[in-house]
């Protein structure tokens, strides 16, 4: 009766070890959203970088940004940013205001604000 029992014991232990391997490649794609959003050559201008860990770093062409975002289809949520204060002369901090965001057809990044109207976009980094 042992042999039985162990070919079951093998079988679902192969069952287990190919879901979890499976589960890894299903996984592995990346969000559409990671990399860089805006021209982060010129410090003047707005710029987002959206990392696989869920943070977000840049800056709204005068301070700095430090914040989260999270997936949920095909938008982003923003859990807010922290910032520098510097006063900038001429400079909009609209990015700083950020709560929602898509990708348009034409690839660039729509930053939306609390009340859900479009307040800038970012064309996808280089």
């Amino acid at each position: 009766m042992a042999q039985p029992q162990t070919r079951i014991v093998r079988v679902v232990s192969l069952a287990f070890v190919a879901a979890a391997f499976l589960a890894g490649c299903a996984g592995s794609g990346t969000s559409p959203f990671v990399g860089i959003w805006g021209d982060t050559s010129d410090a003047k201008q707005p710029s987002l970088e959206m990392k696989s860990d869920g943070s977000a770093t840049g800056t709204d062409g005068c301070n700095r940004l430090v914040g989260s975002w999270k997936e949920d289809g095909k938008t982003v949520s923003f859990g807010g940013f922290s910032s520098t204060r510097m006063a900038c002369e001429r400079v909009d901090p609209w990015l700083s205001n950020a709560a929602t965001a898509k990708i348009q057809e034409d690839g660039k990044l729509a930053v939306f604000g609390q009340g859900g109207d479009q307040i800038g976009t970012l064309a996808a980094g280089k």
